[in-house]
């Protein structure tokens, strides 16, 4: 099944980070545990599974639809609309 999400996000978008979370950085902070970029606008943000959950509160904020892994050697997608892989 295709996503409406995924066929409507940029060619291409540049992260705003390479290797940390800006939002846990603004905060003070450096306990995060995996990264996510959003394929919208490239912010990159920590996942659920770290004390902020910066990427989905940044999908809250913003409705972007589609983040994906950050990490290397991963290569995933989640489309937060349809709660799902894709």
């Amino acid at each position: 099944m295709n996503c409406e999400h995924v066929e409507a996000l940029p060619v291409e978008v540049t992260p705003d980070a390479t290797d940390q979370c800006p939002d846990c950085v603004a905060e003070g902070t450096v306990h995060w545990v995996h990264l996510r970029e959003c394929l919208t606008c490239g912010h990159v943000a920590c996942c659920d599974s770290s004390p902020r959950k910066h990427a989905t509160a940044h999908h809250d904020e913003t409705d972007h639809p589609v983040i994906r892994s950050y990490e290397p050697g991963e290569n995933w997608r989640w489309c937060y609309p349809d709660a799902r892989l894709v």
